[in-house]
């Protein structure tokens, strides 16, 4: 299988839209403060970065959800061999594996979702997403960003329109990638300044350290403090020349936002494993291990370092995982992959809930479609847009339902349809973020958060 930012041979030219990822901060990378002077100069405004600033100027209020995970499974995962089986459907459609109960009474997932199964009453599961375009890129661009892609403009994903919205907490980036964002994760016309910050390294594997946060070795406190004094100055300099604001917005906060991660103690405290226990290990499975290649799966920890970001503060966290474009061998492909991915979020969710977080946080489980009703000559499935599932939990959301459903076969929605924009329009309307905003892009362009979205009113708990 390929690597999180792969698609199959059988899919040429998949990620076809040129969506650039930023990190709005690297501090070890920029020799401690450091864009070179060319950097500097080179980074000038950015063509086609908006402000972003609300036409209404109404701002955002806080809802009950602070924060969200947001789980991206690459490639396409399929909903018939994770969260909607079809086990009475004939095997063509049924597939290869069997089913195991769920806390919901009637409710069957994959039979390698056995431990998510027990936590399913703190779950909503949505098995009515009505999607729009089988090619993976252009999917990926959909599910992060609420629009279709158009040549004329490139949209913000959730993580950055967040990051707009709210800004950082607690000295740590709004917006994080867990190792890294995908390529539809960008911050599309508003200011890179909103950019995620992805950590770059693989919580899972040995050795792992967080990029950046620290000073590197030789670089003293007054040496960092005599960097901070000449960069302002040449940072002034440059305010007094005919330079653009937006640019140099944007470099201030980039540099502001390091300072702050890199002297402050908590922030990175929040971006190291070291003193988990082990029963929280446990909890998670971070020594699952992928079945063919008898490596870390790597997920448990992802999911770890995910929940203690948004103990500290972070607002959106991005954690991919796997690779699911599975044209081949759907069976053997689900197998080695899934029980790992179900042992972490299971963790994640118990322990979300055991630490009082779980109502303030969204967790959601997305891919960029779903797989074809009918398994293929390969015994694969293959790329289908027009019916799957996504799953959800927390932020003031129900527990313990099936929200839509799709008919017999798993190849249309057969009761309440969610397009792609209300189920967005939703999550964004449990943080406080009204989604019908229009924010300034460039040329002074209103662009709705989310065009056309609406509130889908069955998956929101009553107060």
């Amino acid at each position: 299988m390929k690597g999180l930012n792969s698609t199959c041979q059988q899919c040429p030219g998949g990620h076809l839209i040129p969506l650039q990822r930023r990190n709005f901060m690297q501090v070890g990378a920029l020799s401690v403060f450091g864009l070179t002077l060319g950097d500097y100069l080179g980074k000038k405004a950015r063509a086609g970065e908006g402000d972003g600033r609300s036409v209404s100027g109404n701002k955002a209020k806080e809802g009950q959800a602070k924060a969200v995970i947001q789980i991206y499974l690459p490639g396409g995962s399929p909903h018939q061999e994770t969260w909607d089986p079809k086990p009475d459907a004939p095997v063509e459609y049924r597939g290869p594996l069997g089913v195991v109960k769920t806390k919901i009474p009637g409710v069957v997932f994959s039979e390698y979702l056995s431990k998510t199964a027990q936590v399913a009453d703190k779950m909503t599961v949505i098995r009515s997403i009505a999607g729009r375009i089988p090619d993976h890129a252009q999917a990926a661009y959909h599910m992060m960003t609420g629009y279709l892609p158009t040549p004329a403009i490139q949209h913000p994903c959730m993580g950055s329109v967040i990051a707009q919205q709210f800004g950082p907490k607690n000295n740590l980036p709004p917006y994080v990638g867990v190792p890294n964002v995908q390529p539809a994760g960008g911050t599309g016309y508003l200011s890179s300044k909103f950019g995620a910050f992805e950590i770059g390294a693989d919580p899972g594997q040995a050795g792992f350290k967080v990029r950046d946060v620290t000073l590197p070795k030789g670089i003293e406190n007054e040496q960092f403090n005599r960097r901070k004094s000449a960069r302002d100055a040449v940072e002034a300099h440059f305010k007094s020349m005919e330079t653009d604001p937006r640019a140099l917005d944007a470099m201030d906060s980039f540099y502001q936002r390091a300072y702050n991660l890199i002297s402050s103690p908590a922030a990175q405290k929040a971006f190291t494993l070291d003193d988990e226990t082990t029963q929280m290990n446990a909890l998670y499975g971070t020594d699952m291990r992928d079945t063919r290649s008898g490596a870390i799966a790597g997920i448990g920890k992802r999911l770890m370092m995910a929940r203690r970001l948004v103990e500290a503060g972070v607002r959106f966290v991005s954690v991919s995982y796997g690779g699911w474009d599975l044209h081949v061998n759907v069976k053997d492909n689900v197998a080695r992959q899934l029980p790992a991915f179900d042992h972490a979020l299971a963790g994640l969710i118990t322990d979300l809930d055991q630490r009082g977080l779980l109502d303030s946080t969204i967790v959601m489980v997305m891919s960029e479609f779903g797989r074809s009703p009918k398994i293929n000559t390969d015994a694969g499935r293959d790329h289908y847009s027009r019916c799957f599932s996504v799953a959800l939990a927390g932020g003031g959301l129900t527990r313990g339902q099936i929200y839509g459903s799709s008919n017999s076969t798993a190849s249309e929605p057969d009761v309440d349809p969610v397009p792609v924009e209300d189920m967005l329009f939703t999550v964004y309307n449990q943080l406080g973020i009204n989604a019908d905003e229009r924010l300034m892009a460039p040329g002074d362009r209103p662009i709705d958060i989310i065009r056309g979205g609406k509130l889908v009113k069955g998956i929101v708990a009553k107060a």
